[in-house]
């Protein structure tokens, strides 16, 4: 595990996220990535969405920082700049669900199904889906993620 950082980008009340399947397991994360030698936090974001939507966007701001074994991931908020979603062109968008490290799908969806559908990490898809249409919260969201998330 590496420190992280990911994107959250909503449209017309839905987020754009990836499916995964691994193991088994159906569940959604938000598009993002470990966060390479020399390279910023924004930076990764941004590569990230582009490689795994196939969008161009720009970093609103941080909303949450939470702490993963020790290793700190970021999230932040975008907006979508250019580009094709779904066209990204990520070596992880070509794993297939039966493949050791699981398959990696972009996908819409609605914030008001955050509470119904596996999100990880859970305590970030509950905020989301508590202040997106109320107007983000200026502090920032600080939270420390399970183990089993």
């Amino acid at each position: 595990m590496k420190p992280r950082a990911a994107a959250i980008l909503i449209e017309n009340d839905q987020a754009a996220m990836i499916e995964r399947y691994r193991a088994g397991r159906l569940y959604y994360v938000f598009p993002g990535g470990h966060i390479e030698p020399g390279e910023q936090p924004e930076q990764t974001v941004v590569r990230e969405v582009k490689e795994e939507l196939g969008l161009d966007v720009r970093i609103i701001r941080l909303l949450a920082h939470s702490t993963y074994l020790e290793y700190p991931h970021f999230y932040y908020l975008v907006e979508k700049t250019g580009g094709i979603f779904g066209s990204g062109t990520g070596k992880e968008l070509a794993r297939q669900a039966n493949s050791e490290r699981g398959s990696v799908t972009p996908v819409w969806l609605p914030v008001a199904d955050f509470d119904r559908l596996a999100i990880l990490p859970e305590q970030m898809a509950l905020w989301v889906s508590r202040f997106f249409q109320g107007g983000w919260p200026e502090e920032l969201f600080e939270f420390i993620e399970r183990e089993d998330s």
